[in-house]
């Protein structure tokens, strides 16, 4: 179709879009969604911006989500893009306090994928999909010319219930909120990262990729004043604090100290030059909860096996609305931007 015949014109874009192509994230990727997407297909469920659509129907509340995964390498420590996109979308679905039920998945295969990896992938998925207490119950399989992609792509859409009463949404956050984190930062990215072609590493970092469902049914039975959910995955935390700020138009404060990182992702982040706090994450929450309530929601989380290492990082405050800011460990405030870009692209 030639742009001429469009409905209304493109909008102007500078190269910093084009680059997105490259690895779409941060601020670049919000711009992208904002001068393209929305505007022609803006709606009150998706002008949310939440990880999953919230749908009402009578007497049902259910949860939507659908993700696509293009990790490169497809296989890496502690897990492979096969259980990594059940894991993603069950936790896409259940981030407003949903139960996650249904999934579908779709494959585009590359010519020349060798069975063994195919089969290896399918079994993972069935593993964690079952522990997820999820059922696949439709899909699509399409092959395409070696180099049309790379190996293997996976897209998988969930579907949830969720409670009526719940109304667990960035929308909801409130001055004096905590910041708890459910566990160590940028275990996934550096687990992936360094596993890649050229990089060699003395120590294996593990990705932390795991079905978050769970854990949130053992929060929501510490109570149910939670207000905000997400998991951090593309562009870490530093990218969701700043969406829960700008969302709800209120500032957000960390504690550098508080932010737990394993010793040896910290090292392979300073050997890389990347921060931490923008590295994607495939197991932990960020959950934005009343103070009132704080300590037990973060009770209920250490009580389950991916909670254990929960910690509140910051809270939410009414100077500096719409942004992030930490206090360093020299007692220095820094601001923590939105990313322009993806500092590492096909990390999920």
């Amino acid at each position: 179709m030639k742009i001429e015949n469009l409905s209304c014109p493109l909008p102007i874009m500078d190269h910093k879009t084009i680059q997105l192509a490259h690895g779409a994230g941060g601020q670049l990727s919000n711009d992208l969604i904002d001068t393209l997407f929305l505007p022609r297909f803006s709606n009150k469920t998706l002008n949310a911006m939440e990880d999953q659509a919230v749908l009402d129907f009578p007497g049902k509340r259910l949860s939507f989500s659908t993700d696509t995964f293009v990790v490169d390498p497809i296989f890496f420590p502690g897990g492979n893009i096969g259980e990594l996109a059940i894991n993603g979308t069950v936790n896409d679905v259940a981030m407003c306090g949903a139960k996650p039920l249904f999934l579908s998945v779709a494959f585009i295969l590359e010519e020349g994928l060798p069975m063994e990896d195919l089969h290896q992938i399918l079994i993972s998925m069935e593993i964690a999909a079952k522990k997820a207490g999820v059922t696949i119950v439709t899909g699509d399989t399409k092959v395409v010319n070696k180099g049309s992609c790379d190996k293997i792509f996976i897209n998988t859409t969930g579907i949830g219930v969720l409670e009526s009463d719940l109304n667990i949404a960035s929308s909801q956050i409130k001055m004096g909120d905590k910041i708890i984190l459910s566990g160590t930062l940028a275990d996934h990215g550096m687990a992936v990262m360094t596993s890649r072609d050229g990089l060699s590493f003395q120590s294996r970092v593990k990705s932390d990729t795991a079905a978050l469902n769970g854990l949130i049914d053992s929060m929501l039975k510490g109570s149910n004043n939670i207000h905000a959910l997400r998991d951090p995955t593309r562009g870490g935390v530093a990218t969701t604090l700043n969406e829960f700020a700008r969302s709800s138009n209120l500032g957000i404060s960390l504690i550098e100290e508080n932010i737990p990182v394993k010793s040896d992702v910290k090292g392979a982040c300073e050997i890389l030059g990347i921060d931490p706090l923008y590295v994607a994450n495939e197991g932990k929450l960020i959950a934005v909860v009343s103070n009132e309530d704080a300590p037990n929601i973060l009770d209920a989380m250490k009580n389950h096996p991916l909670g254990k290492d929960a910690v509140i990082i910051g809270e939410v405050v009414s100077n500096h609305p719409g942004m992030v800011t930490m206090k360093t460990g020299l007692g220095a405030n820094r601001i923590v931007d939105m990313p322009i870009g993806e500092q590492l692209p096909r990390i999920c």
